[in-house]
């Protein structure tokens, strides 16, 4: 999963980068308004994090842009604890749900957890297909209860596979939601870290869609 994280606070914008990316997720980040609407209009992130408080172009600009143009991520706002005014015009412009400052990383990457397992249409941090169980919490991925050894390009990649289940992903939107604006698009990672999974989890979970890309799980009705 790729994140952004719009943020003018350094200390904290890189204290954000680092836990998210402690967490298994890909960080992009951006210092100032105009520089995080670009990004969100211009990449495919699977969620942002943005204060509101941004210099150039205030946070809340930024969402009703985006919102106005269609960009429907999920956004979970920064807000300040004693304006209370903030967090309800940042939900009225279409965040999804925010974080009062001060506070704990762990609470950010629980409810960014939360908005990107709804917005795969999941109710819990399980997803289970066959006797494979993938737990977002944990970080981890099971074969009939025994923990499968991934490194982390390995989970990213069968985490995001496995959050649209059902859904035929192509190479293309694997690369732009795995990885960060800098990767070499042109690489043949994904099929290496397919090729590798397939050895590792001892089965044809992964299914190659041939022209198209891949796929876990039966097919959507």
């Amino acid at each position: 999963m790729r994140l952004l994280v719009v943020e003018d606070d350094k200390d904290l914008n890189r204290q954000l980068s680092e836990a998210l990316g402690e967490a298994g997720y890909v960080v992009d980040t951006a210092f100032d308004g105009e520089e995080g609407h670009f990004l969100g209009d211009t990449e495919p992130y699977d969620a942002v994090v943005l204060d509101l408080g941004l210099p150039v172009l205030d946070g809340l600009s930024v969402l009703e842009r985006w919102r106005r143009d269609g960009r429907d991520m999920p956004v979970l706002i920064l807000t300040a604890r004693d304006r209370w005014s903030d967090k309800v015009a940042g939900i009225d412009a279409g965040a999804d749900d925010y974080v009062a400052k001060p506070f704990h990383m762990e609470e950010v990457v629980a409810r960014l957890r939360a908005l990107l397992r709804r917005a795969a249409g999941h109710a819990s941090n399980e997803i289970s297909v066959g006797p494979f169980r993938l737990d977002i919490r944990a970080g981890k991925v099971t074969k009939d209860g025994a923990t499968i050894k991934l490194t982390s390009h390995e989970f990213r990649l069968i985490s995001y596979l496995m959050h649209h289940k059902g859904r035929v992903v192509s190479r293309t939107e694997l690369i732009e939601h795995l990885y960060d604006q800098d990767f070499d698009r042109d690489s043949n990672t994904i099929e290496v870290f397919v090729g590798r999974l397939r050895k590792k989890l001892d089965s044809d979970l992964i299914e190659t869609v041939r022209g198209l890309g891949y796929r876990i799980g039966e097919p959507d009705a």
